[in-house]
């Protein structure tokens, strides 16, 4: 299932990472394992942000996933189910019957 990802990074857990080269580390280990289709980095109400869209194979995986943002990060982690142009036709030819 396609989701979007998105973490919401403490600031001072967010300076402190740049501060000793963490951030661009993680946020690299992060590309290499989730494979997204995107990945944006900008603020999100106040904070830094990161935001992957990518397939998520199992529910599983969210630890493996999510805990490194948070303890490295202090990251609020926000995982969502989204759709690209062609999914959204595809549901909505399906309401057509």
């Amino acid at each position: 299932m396609r989701v979007m990802l998105r973490a919401t990074i403490d600031t001072e857990a967010g300076n402190e990472a740049i501060g000793n080269g963490t951030l661009p580390k993680l946020m690299q280990s992060m590309i290499e394992r989730l494979k997204p289709e995107a990945a944006y980095f900008g603020p999100h109400e106040g904070h830094r942000a990161c935001f992957f869209v990518f397939d998520l194979r199992d529910s599983s995986e969210l630890p493996g996933l999510a805990e490194p943002l948070f303890e490295q990060l202090k990251a609020k982690i926000e995982v969502q189910p989204v759709m690209n142009a062609d999914d959204l036709r595809k549901g909505l030819s399906a309401l057509q019957g």
